[in-house]
């Protein structure tokens, strides 16, 4: 089996999806109000087909082993807010969908820690996991106009530090890495570029402050009117 080529045919056509697909749901939230809530119903349900099975390849192939199979990165968070965000429709989960799916998710999609290639089940799922958190994002704030505010933003840097914080705990006590919030990956990223432990942790935390912050502003000045269909 290849392993996984960054920006080779299947990574391209992966990435050609999330645009494609997510200007897709843009439409149809527009156009299916009406069935918002079965739709997203499916929607959560098609999250969840990808985000089980594929935690279930890497345990069947990796075998259990606590500093690397549990499912603590904010992407397999994502994975659950998502579906939940999709179904209920809570603010807060809307939110969090929003800035995780929008920066984090999409990073992992345009860069992601894969060793295998198409045609992979494990390429498959991941691709597919993450495509459809992003999509969520999109199809909730574009399609449906569950637009966010600066309490979300609050809510989100608070809940995203609170994870920080613990898995760091989590981390130390383990010997385990989890978002690299303990030591820079062996290979090489862009956290190289921001400097050793913990002055790299730091400038990601102002960094990923700073992109939610300008993705907020935009639709909190505007005067559109938000939809109803968002409850607390």
């Amino acid at each position: 089996m290849a392993g996984f080529e960054p920006f080779d045919v299947s990574h391209r056509v992966v990435i050609a999806l999330l645009v494609g697909g997510g200007l897709l749901l843009v439409v149809l939230g527009r156009r299916r109000a009406a069935e918002a809530q079965s739709d997203g119903t499916l929607f959560a349900v098609a999250i969840l087909a990808f985000t089980v099975p594929l935690q279930l390849v890497a345990l069947t192939r990796s075998g259990w082993d606590v500093e690397r199979t549990l499912p603590l990165q904010l992407c397999d968070l994502a994975s659950l807010v998502a579906p939940y965000a999709l179904w209920r429709r809570r603010r807060w989960a809307v939110a969090l969908t929003y800035y995780w799916g929008l920066t984090l998710t999409t990073q992992a999609v345009l860069t992601p820690d894969l060793s295998v290639g198409w045609p992979d089940p494990v390429f498959v799922l991941f691709c597919g996991m993450h495509l459809l958190v992003v999509w969520a994002a999109v199809y909730l704030t574009w399609g449906l106009r569950l637009t966010p505010t600066w309490r979300g933003y609050g809510t989100s840097v608070a809940v995203t530090t609170t994870w920080a914080v613990g898995v760091y705990a989590f981390n130390d006590r383990v010997g385990s890495n989890y978002g690299y919030l303990n030591g820079k990956p062996a290979s090489a990223s862009i956290l190289d570029y921001l400097g050793e432990w913990p002055v790299y942790v730091v400038a990601e935390v102002v960094i990923v402050m700073s992109v939610w912050a300008l993705l907020t502003w935009p639709w909190v000045g505007a005067t559109t009117q938000r939809s109803p269909a968002a409850v607390r």
